[in-house]
C-alpha cells in the first residue's frame, strides 16, 4: 500500500467504495495482475485485438493499462510505429499505429522488458483515447495527460496522474 509520511492514502485520493480500488492503493514499482474480463481493442468499428488473458499494469496514482498477449491481436491491423521510450521500471517500449493511420502510436509494447516485467513480452497496451478500448463490455475511458495510457474503468478511483493539477505529481 502507498504511503507519504505515514498516511495510508493521501487526503485528496478518494475513498474507494465496495468493489471498487483506489490507484492510491496500487504499489511502486508497478505490479503485474492477470486480468480473465474479456478485453477488446477497435478502430473503425473492427475489432483488432480481443482477450481474456490479458495482465493489468497497476502502479500508484494510475488507472491499470492492460497488456494483450501478442497471439491475441490482428496484427495485420497494425504497422510499427517511429520512435522510443523508456519506462526506469519496464525498460524500452516501441510504439505500433494503425495501418490505416501510421502517423499516429495507438500502442506500445516492450520487446526488451527489465526482468521483473519479463512476463510482458511483446505483449502490446493500447491507448483508450486513440482507439475503442473495452473490459468486460464496458468502454474503457482514457486517462488524461496526452502521454498517459492507463485505463479508467468503474471500479477504479482516483484522482489520476495526468488529471489536471497533477503535473508536479
Amino acid at each position: 500500500m502507498w504511503q507519504y509520511r505515514g498516511q495510508q492514502r493521501p487526503p485528496y485520493a478518494v475513498e474507494p467504495g465496495p468493489g471498487q480500488e483506489s490507484v492510491w492503493d496500487y504499489p511502486r514499482p508497478p505490479d503485474l495482475r492477470p486480468d480473465n474480463r474479456r478485453v477488446e481493442v477497435l478502430a473503425g468499428g473492427q475489432v483488432i485485438a480481443a482477450s481474456t488473458r490479458s495482465v493489468r499494469v497497476c502502479e500508484t496514482a494510475s488507472p491499470p493499462t492492460f497488456y494483450i498477449p501478442p497471439a491475441d491481436l490482428r496484427w495485420s491491423a497494425l504497422v510499427t510505429a517511429p520512435g522510443q521510450t523508456f519506462c526506469e521500471w519496464k525498460g524500452s517500449a516501441v510504439y505500433w499505429a494503425l495501418a490505416a493511420d501510421p502517423g499516429t502510436p495507438v500502442a506500445w509494447a516492450y520487446p526488451k522488458p527489465k526482468r521483473a516485467f519479463r512476463s510482458l513480452r511483446d505483449y502490446v497496451c493500447f491507448y483508450p483515447g486513440r482507439v475503442e478500448c473495452r473490459v468486460g463490455g464496458v468502454r474503457v475511458k482514457a486517462q488524461d495527460g496526452g502521454f498517459y495510457g492507463g485505463w479508467i474503468t468503474p471500479e477504479i478511483v482516483g484522482p489520476f496522474k495526468g488529471d489536471p493539477g497533477t503535473g508536479g505529481w
